[in-house]
């Protein structure tokens, strides 16, 4: 019998392999949380299949999403990333990275960790929804409103509702696989 998935993922063997090993589970590892952030903040505008087949690239590029090195970016680093033909060449997002993640420390030295302000917001635990089709599943919610307001008020960058949404969703802090999709019970 064939597996159900989420509409979105299927007949792509990367979104199919995402989706089944990744997508919705909670991520509560500040390096995981911080990649995740990075590639979000390069998808918005742009489908996230093309951020995925980029994500070895990204990986390579940005240090392994290792923040405390890409705080410390200086212009030759940032003049190196906007000649790399193998990630989004985008000069405010760029900028935006190396400032989100100087943001991202001064979020942990406040709280502890990014995962502890983040998930606080939750109450530390994952929100179940029960959608049974795509069309039923929201690109923004009032507490991605919420999140994208308060990161935005500490000057983080390329974090709109959407791109908020979508972080919560990779990151598993809501469970948006359809209720008919394999995974919907196992995250």
């Amino acid at each position: 019998m064939e597996k159900v998935r989420c509409g979105w993922c299927e007949g792509n063997e990367i979104y199919e392999q995402y989706h089944d090993l990744e997508w919705g589970i909670p991520v509560y590892d500040d390096q995981q949380l911080f990649e995740f952030l990075i590639l979000e903040t390069f998808q918005a505008g742009l489908s996230w299949i093309t951020i995925l087949k980029k994500r070895e690239n990204f990986r390579l590029a940005f240090d392994f999403f290792d923040y405390k090195k890409v705080a410390a970016y200086d212009e030759d680093k940032y003049d190196e990333l906007m000649q790399n033909a193998g990630i989004i060449r985008n000069k405010l997002k760029i900028k935006a990275a190396i400032t989100n993640a100087q943001l991202f420390m001064d979020v942990q030295k406040e709280f502890g960790s990014f995962s502890e302000y983040i998930w606080a917001f939750t109450d530390g635990k994952p929100i179940t929804n029960t959608a049974k089709t795509l069309a039923d599943v929201p690109a923004t919610t009032e507490l991605s409103d919420t999140i994208s307001k308060a990161l935005k008020k500490r000057g983080f960058k390329f974090v709109g509702s959407t791109v908020i949404y979508a972080h919560m969703q990779a990151t598993g802090m809501v469970n948006d696989h359809i209720t008919s999709c394999f995974r919907y019970k196992e995250v």
